[in-house]
This record gives C-alpha cells, sequence and structure tokens, in this order.
C-alpha cells in the first residue's frame, strides 16, 4: 500500500470545475494504461479521463457530481510493479477461469470478488441487486459495464448508474441498454420542456401536446452533442443582439487554381478545398478589422493578437468546432490536412479538448449539401461567425456581357454590442475580394 501514487486529472484545456458523470472503476480493479477512470462532461463535450499507468485501484477519491479541474486527485493507484504478486494466481489451476477479463476488453476484478461468478449461467442472477438499485437510492454501488458498453449508453444518452444489469456479478449489457431506452421512449412521461433561467422570465409555458394523438409517433433520446450544445446555444442565441450580413465572391479562378493545386498534388498531400482558401481569406480580414478577433468582457473588449480559426464538422453525433491554431502562420495545403485530419478525429469521436478550445473566430460551412444562405448563430466568446452555403454558378455582367462565374454565398452574424454595420460590410467584402483574387492574400 506505501506504493500507493495519486492519479490526478490530466491537462483538459480551459475547463474548470467540469462535473463528474461516470465512475468507470472501483477499489480492486487491475486497470492497463490509458484505461477510462473516469468521465467528465463539459458544455462541449464529453472527457474520458484515463489513468496513464497499470496498476491495482487502492481508493477512488471522487464521486458523480463532484467537480474537478487539472490536478484533481481521482484515486490512488498501486502501479503494476508494486502489484507484481497480484497476477501470479492466473497460472495456478484453481484461479485459472477468474482473469476473464480476455473478452471484449473487460478489466479483470479482484480475487475476492472471483467466487460470486460461478459456472452455470443461472446462479449469477441472483447477486444482481447491486447494479438493479438506481443511484439516486443507493449511490454508493458499483457498476459493472465493459468500456464498449459504457461508450455505447453515452452514445445513446445514457447514464449506465441507471440501468439495471441481468449479465453476471449484475453486469450490464448492450440489451441492457437497448431495454433502458426502449422502456424511457414508451413510458408516458410530461412533455420536455426547456428550463426557463433569468433570459427566458416572463415568456409563456412550453406547450404541452399529446403529439400521438394525432398520429404514429417515435421518441428518440437526444444526441450527446445536442444535449451539450443545446444549452449554450439557446443562450447565445438570447443573449447577443444577432445581426447577419449577406455578400458574394466571384471564385471562378479560385477554383480553378484549387483544381491545379489538386492536380500537381502528391499521393500522400492533402487535397485541398474551397474552405482551406477561406481559413486564409478569414485571417486577412481579422488583421485589417481586429474587432472581429475579439471578445467581450464585462465593459471591455479583449482584443487578441493571435488566429486561431474554428471549423465546424459534421459528425454522427452532431456539429462539433475543431480549432486550426496559428492559421495566420499555415500555408493552405497545411491547413487543409490539419482540417482533414481533425475532421476524422471528430467523426471518429477522437478529439481531444485541446483540439476544441482557443478559436478566435469560427467558420460554419454547408459545402456541397445546399442552401443559398444561413444566419449561424455565434459561438460565444467570439464576437462573429462566418456561414457558406455551395457556389453555384451564375450569369454575372463584365461590362460588355453576362458570364457564367463560379458564385460562392457568404453570411457573417455578428454580436452588435462590439462592432456594428458598416465594419461589418466591410469586413465581409473583404473576405469575398480576397477570395475573388487570392494574390490579395501576399499584400
Amino acid at each position: 500500500m506505501s506504493a500507493a501514487i495519486e492519479i490526478r486529472v490530466p491537462d483538459i484545456g480551459d475547463f474548470r470545475d467540469v462535473p463528474v458523470v461516470e465512475i468507470a472503476v472501483q477499489p480492486g480493479d487491475v486497470l492497463a494504461a490509458d484505461d477510462t477512470v473516469i468521465v467528465l462532461e463539459s458544455d462541449k463535450a464529453t472527457l474520458d479521463v484515463p489513468t496513464p499507468r497499470a496498476g491495482r485501484v487502492v481508493a477512488v477519491l471522487v464521486a458523480e457530481g463532484d467537480r474537478v479541474s487539472e490536478g484533481t486527485p481521482v484515486l490512488t493507484l498501486e502501479p503494476a510493479e508494486a502489484a507484481a504478486p497480484a497476477p501470479a494466481p492466473a497460472p495456478a489451476p484453481a484461479p485459472a477461469p477468474a482473469p476473464a477479463p480476455a473478452q471484449g476488453g473487460e478489466r479483470a476484478r479482484p480475487a475476492a470478488a472471483v467466487p460470486p461468478a460461478p459456472v452455470p449461467a443461472p446462479t449469477p442472477a441472483a447477486p444482481a441487486e447491486p447494479a438493479t438499485p438506481p443511484p439516486a437510492t443507493e449511490p454508493g454501488r458499483p457498476v459493472y459495464a465493459s468500456p464498449s458498453v459504457r461508450a455505447y449508453a453515452r452514445a445513446l444518452g445514457v447514464a449506465v448508474a441507471e440501468v439495471g444489469g441481468t449479465g453476471p456479478k449484475g453486469r450490464i449489457t448492450r440489451a441492457d441498454i437497448e431495454a433502458h431506452v426502449k422502456a424511457r421512449m414508451t413510458a408516458r412521461v410530461p412533455a420536455a420542456q426547456p428550463q426557463a433561467g433569468p433570459a427566458l422570465a416572463g415568456l409563456p409555458d412550453w406547450p404541452e401536446v399529446d403529439f400521438a394523438k394525432f398520429g404514429p409517433v417515435e421518441r428518440q433520446p437526444l444526441g450527446r452533442i445536442a444535449r451539450i450544445s443545446g444549452p449554450a446555444l439557446a443562450r447565445n442565441a438570447l443573449v447577443i443582439p444577432h445581426v447577419c450580413n449577406f455578400d458574394k465572391a466571384d471564385v471562378t479562378e479560385l477554383e480553378s487554381f484549387r483544381r491545379t493545386l489538386n492536380a500537381e498534388a502528391g499521393p500522400d498531400d492533402a487535397r485541398i478545398t474551397m474552405l482551406a482558401f477561406a481559413v486564409k481569406a478569414v485571417v486577412a480580414a481579422l488583421k485589417a478589422y481586429p474587432m472581429f478577433n475579439a471578445s467581450l468582457d464585462g465593459g471591455e473588449v479583449v482584443l487578441k493578437r493571435y488566429w486561431n480559426i474554428g471549423v465546424a464538422a459534421d459528425t454522427p453525433e452532431g456539429l462539433v468546432v475543431p480549432v486550426v491554431r496559428a492559421a495566420d502562420s499555415k500555408g493552405i495545403r497545411e491547413i487543409a490536412a490539419e482540417m482533414a485530419g481533425l475532421a476524422a478525429a471528430a467523426r471518429a469521436g477522437r478529439l481531444k479538448p485541446a483540439e476544441m478550445q482557443g478559436a478566435t473566430f469560427t467558420i460554419s460551412s454547408l459545402g456541397g449539401i445546399g442552401g443559398t444562405g444561413f444566419t449561424p448563430i455565434i459561438n460565444a466568446p467570439e464576437v462573429a461567425i462566418l456561414g457558406m452555403t455551395r457556389a453555384e454558378t451564375q450569369p454575372l455582367w463584365d461590362g460588355a456581357a453576362f458570364q457564367p462565374r463560379l458564385v460562392q454565398p457568404l453570411s457573417l452574424s455578428w454580436d452588435h454590442r462590439v462592432v456594428d454595420g458598416v465594419a461589418a460590410a466591410r469586413f465581409l467584402a473583404h473576405v469575398a475580394r480576397t477570395l475573388g483574387d487570392f494574390r490579395r492574400i501576399a499584400v
């Protein structure tokens, strides 16, 4: 026991006092390096906190609902070197069946916990009571679930501690998660209403409607990212006085240049998109109009002397915003490669908290999906956001005749507390001119 060490919350970026939503281990568990020990949920993402060392859990120092920051101790661990004698029973004849953790990545349990799991299948059902009571009744009860089942539960917006397990020793299975979701969807519950905080004071109550009275319905749990980002989006839409300007850029020559660059690219080079050019054009406009690269802090405006561009990325769970840092110092192909890597990590659910923080301005592009314009919500504490839809060929007058030109629609939502309409029009025109003649980027 004297060899036990403390495992602390690692660097999680700018997040502070983040609530613990899940404890993934209990005293006695044997962990491998990088196994998840607790799960945190901020207003932007769910964060898995891993153990950097292998070993046996001596004590868990936090509980669900506790708030933690970087450096907060979460458990004490007896390192694998100090706990080396523990694995010795594995080759012995009697305990040989105990190390069942080989299947599905489940963690091994201490020797004392092995007897309740005999070979006959029906017997383990009796001691299933530890997982059956909801945590609201007995919050100290351990929760048994493999990492894959926990990930599946998080994807469906289910807290594993609320699910009763039917597996050995009350272990929660994938079928238990699905049964819990079905029960919750079919249960007759009051219509969900938005929480009326100070900004909603005085508004009428949310309407309660029995939708099934008018036809067949199906209930689905709100996605994890939607649950996390929804309150922040509502806050931003209500608190920030949004105004939106629209413009368009003739990107005919830029598209030809883009195609040439991609044709000349090697097999390992990133494919350049119009969005990569937009990042550089935005940086040039932010340098020309620094009030758009700022944040409102009480009675002061914080002007940032760095240019980190957030680029909204679509994932199966919803939109996330990874950040291209120091975009002013990177070339087009480097930006394209970085955006491709961040988007791939976002779709796989592997974005790190630091990769979604520190943006000074955001671009939201609908790319080839369609549309002629939209009014994106500002990503506070930023003061503006650029929207892009699909470029299309339009007839433009060149002074002598109409010519077919590729036109890129642009929209800029901005915070009227910090900037005004004249500045916004000039900023957006600067972006459009740069995209129309990319040689301006060198000026």
